[in-house]
């Protein structure tokens, strides 16, 4: 019963500084390699695990509400699934990264083309934001992945990312194992029970969240040691995207609220990448794997350096 209630401890302490805990889980991934070798062949599980948790996080009557205000979600996802990827794929035709860096190039046209991460509601709930909102517009956008992602990977690199059908069952098969798991868990512990371990929940996210980012940080240290200046261009790159699409989507849907908009600016902000890295078999050159490991660091960074902000914005949902 001690060791328990010390784990629960543990849990709702992690919880409460998740997004602390989650931002040095990148430096261990960096200062113990083979730890982020260990967790790398882990990957997949560890991000199917925090979807099943938003599922199990948020209200489902609080996520249906959403799904029905149709305008948001559908505004939402036409911005970050359309208008933003046919945007900068042709700012990064014209600065001609398709022939100077073309593996970096690849790499960014797979970003852009992703859907939110599916840690989305994990961060969104660390943040103090909107999690059903941020689930339901990720349902919406992952469910038309597949047909985003094929027509723009072939539109910009030449080829289909892969079979429309074939992916598109592979995601549905993910959200809806996760969303099947969480109404079981649900149905037996009941609702009164799951809202007394939110801080317990959130922590094993952030549990989650920690092994998948450490996991990520295989073979960064040797690219550093080779060439800094390179590692640290790619790693101002990766910020400065990310903070850009955060505000200027905040921007864009400020009328729907600034605790609201900023939740759609996480999405279109962090890209999960890795999802579509699977999808191309990881099959990919090696600075593409170098460019994805250093996007997390904003993934993983900017939640605990914005935290301020977004518990005053929250109070404006």
């Amino acid at each position: 019963m001690k060791l328990l209630g010390a784990l629960a401890a543990t849990l709702a302490l992690a919880g409460r500084h998740g997004t602390l805990v989650a931002a040095a889980s990148i430096f261990v991934g960096l200062a113990v390699p083979p730890l982020a070798t260990a967790f790398k062949p882990y990957l997949g599980e560890a991000i199917i695990f925090m979807l099943a948790l938003a599922f199990l996080r948020v209200d489902p009557v609080d996520l249906l509400h959403h799904l029905t205000r149709t305008r948001l979600i559908t505004a939402a996802t036409v911005w970050a699934m359309l208008i933003v990827p046919i945007v900068l794929g042709l700012v990064f035709l014209a600065c001609g990264l398709d022939q100077r860096l073309p593996g970096l190039y690849f790499m960014l046209v797979l970003q852009i083309s992703a859907p939110g991460l599916m840690s989305s509601p994990a961060l969104a709930a660390l943040l103090g934001l909107d999690v059903a909102l941020t689930l339901a517009s990720l349902i919406v956008s992952m469910a038309i992945t597949p047909f985003t992602a094929s027509l723009f990977t072939h539109f910009f690199v030449g080829t289909a990312l892969a079979s429309p059908v074939g992916f598109g069952l592979k995601l549905f098969l993910i959200i809806a194992g996760c969303a099947l798991a969480a109404a079981i868990i649900r149905r037996m512990a009941g609702q009164a029970f799951l809202e007394l371990q939110r801080e317990r929940i959130d922590g094993l996210s952030v549990l989650a969240m920690s092994m998948f980012a450490i996991a990520a940080m295989e073979g960064v240290a040797d690219h550093f040691r080779a060439d800094p200046l390179f590692v640290i261009a790619l790693t101002a790159l990766a910020f400065a995207l990310a903070l850009a699409l955060i505000a200027i989507t905040a921007l864009v849907f400020l009328r729907a609220g600034r605790g609201r908009a900023f939740a759609i600016g996480l999405i279109a902000g962090n890209r999960n990448i890795g999802l579509m890295l699977a999808a191309t078999g990881f099959a990919v050159p090696d600075v593409a794997w170098l460019y994805f490991a250093l996007a997390q660091f904003p993934i993983y960074l900017l939640p605990h350096l914005l935290k301020p902000m977004a518990k005053r914005l929250a109070a404006h949902r």
